[in-house]
Order: C-alpha cells, then structure tokens, then sequence
C-alpha cells in the first residue's frame, strides 16, 4: 500500500540522519505527533508536506512514495472518490470525506488528512469534481458561516470575485475561508463579519486557492 511505503520510508530517512521523531517534527515546523502518525501510516502527508520532506533529505518525492504515477501540484494522495446514493428524482446524497478544521477569523493549523466522512444531499444536479468538506472554527465569515459549520468545498484552483473559496497561507500549513476579491496584483481576502480585517496576499504573504465553497450545513444548537 502507499501508505506503508511513505511510512516506512520517511522512517528510514529519517533513521538515515540519525534524527528522533522530535527532531524531524523540529526542523518541518509540525509536531512529533504528526511524524509518529506519518511513521505508523495512521495519516498521509500531503503534497505540501512531501515537498519539504523531499527537501529536507535531498531526495525526489517519488523516493518517498515509491510511486510509480506521478502527482501534479493539485493532486492529494489517495483521493476519495464522492460516492453517490440517488435518493429521488431530484435529489442525491453524496458521501464526502471531511479534511480537517479550516479558520474562519485567525487561521489556525489545518489538518490536511480524512478525519471521517459526511453525507450530505444536494439537489440534481450535484456539483461536478472532487468534492471534500471542511468545518470553519471562528466567527469572521458570519452571518453566512457560522462557528461549526461543515463547507462542502469543490477543488479547484481559482474562483471569481465574490465567491468563497478555502485558500492555504504560511506556506500550505494553515487554511482559511474568505471571500476572494481581486485588486491589481493582489489578492484580498474578505470576511464576512465587519469587525474582522481582511487578509492581504502578496509575494510577501503568498497563498494558494485550493476550492470553492458550494455547500454549508450546520447543527441546530
């Protein structure tokens, strides 16, 4: 399985420099929990994270996969495919897996690997691509997100002005949702809640779009 072979590669890499599990989490700026479940194949690193894996022990991302396809800067190892129950002639429920928490105020880190499954129902048709749902912790993207909320996001690269998308900063570690506006060369976040400031994207504070919020569901307290 390729999770067995990055785990027990990254093992071995990291065994090959001498370095503990503290040490390697260290010097990746992630926690020796995040290395031990990467070790144990209980979580996958994502392609941001291979990337500095490759990095930091010189080698090719294939040399940590021991994969023989290649992956572009979009994919995300072992993609889930959206399973699809009909439920009527107008609707459909969709199984979507959940990838960690994303901001919605301050960002905060996101896990970036499947923590469990939602089913959620759309009208026909669904959206189209690869379907993924994150849950927003904060308040800046209220009143049309709140606290809790599970976004159904679809991956994709870009969005228009005025959407909402999930964007990665501070170098794919961290995730927050905004609304996208562009000016010039710049990239401007937008909360929805006035009392919070926008976030602003730049070659100094680069960020990369990685889907559009199509869906929002939430718990009635």
């Amino acid at each position: 399985m390729v999770e067995n072979s990055i785990a027990s590669q990254i093992k071995k890499l990291r065994n090959g420099r001498g370095w503990t599990q503290p040490q390697l989490a260290d010097k990746l700026s992630v926690s020796k929990q995040t290395i031990s479940n990467w070790e144990t194949g209980i979580k996958v690193p994502r392609m941001g994270s291979l990337q500095k894996l490759a990095d930091l022990f010189n080698v090719k991302i294939g040399e940590i996969t021991n994969a023989s396809i290649e992956y572009d800067d979009a994919s995300i190892l072992n993609k889930p495919s959206n399973i699809i129950y009909p439920l009527s002639d107008s609707l459909q429920r969709v199984k979507i897996p959940i990838i960690g928490e994303i901001a919605c105020g301050d960002p905060i880190t996101a896990e970036e690997n499947i923590e469990g499954y939602t089913e959620e129902t759309f009208e026909k048709p669904i959206p189209s691509g690869t379907l993924f749902a994150l849950r927003c912790k904060g308040h800046s993207m209220e009143p049309t997100i709140h606290d809790g909320s599970l976004v159904t996001i679809r991956e994709q690269p870009t969005v228009e002005d005025g959407e909402i998308a999930a964007v990665l900063v501070d170098g794919d570690n961290e995730a927050t949702l905004k609304r996208v506006k562009h000016q010039g060369n710049l990239i401007m976040l937008m909360p929805d809640n006035k009392e919070y400031d926008p976030i602003i994207l730049d070659k100094n504070n680069p960020g990369r779009i990685v889907g559009k919020a199509v869906h929002v569901s939430w718990n009635i307290k």
